[in-house]
């Protein structure tokens, strides 16, 4: 195992702290212009939040063609989805996965378009569960990715939804995955992770973990996803 001094670990949370908040930042900005309103596509919300992250903290690169923004039946699609123009009673769902290169953000929120209750529940719900999953690990020094898992999908079905995804958090610096059969489960927040979350990794670093709730209404058609970094803040 590599030792790394207190400098390089302090210097890596740091990165890892600075990316989240210019997520949060760049979020701050998306909301308050009002740049998801109802009438414009998907494809024209990517352009124009693209351009914001270009005018805030000078982002260019890889944003070309780049993908932030699913609406109504798209927050369910997998893989590459149709672009589609924003409705009055809409979900959305905001993912700066890798947008703030070389930051990694592990960054998305979800909004609710119009005052259909059922969709701004489905925000609430969100929120709940993502701050329950931080209560969790912060009550529990030795939990593990298992435990957390059960914790996180036990609360989902409490609100009526069902978690959209087999995990529900990833160790930074791992690509998002959606298959648990081609993956390192102790890299994931998920069923097959009996390892605690807290622990120091083979290359030296602590393992630093973002969360990742991902909750469907099969009932109304919709998806939600939650995303921070879990120990950090």
């Amino acid at each position: 195992m590599a030792t790394l001094d207190r400098m390089d670990l302090r210097l890596r949370s740091l990165h890892l702290l600075e990316g989240q908040r210019m997520a949060q930042r760049l979020f701050a900005h998306v909301i308050s212009a009002r740049v998801i309103t109802p009438g414009r596509s998907e494809r024209e919300v990517d352009d124009r939040i693209a351009l914001i992250a270009q005018e805030v903290f000078g982002v260019r690169a890889g944003l070309v063609g780049r993908r932030f923004v699913r609406s109504g039946p798209n927050t369910l699609v997998g893989g590459r989805w149709p672009n589609r123009v924003i409705g009055g009673q809409d979900v959305v769902v905001l993912d700066f996965e890798s947008l703030l290169a070389p930051y990694e953000t592990g960054f998305a929120r979800t909004v609710a378009v119009g005052d259909g209750p059922e969709r701004r529940r489905l925000v609430s719900d969100l929120a709940v569960v993502a701050d329950a999953a931080r209560a969790a690990f912060r009550s529990d020094e030795t939990i593990t990715g298992r435990r957390l898992h059960t914790e996180m999908r036990t609360l989902a079905a409490e609100t009526g939804l069902t978690l959209g995804s087999w995990h529900v958090g990833r160790l930074t610096g791992t690509p998002p995955a959606t298959h648990a059969e081609t993956t390192r489960p102790e890299a994931f927040i998920g069923p097959d992770n009996d390892r605690p979350l807290r622990r120091t990794l083979e290359e030296g670093w602590r393992a630093h973990w973002i969360l990742e709730i991902h909750l469907v209404d099969h009932r109304h058609g919709n998806a939600g996803v939650h995303t921070e970094l879990l120990d950090l803040v």
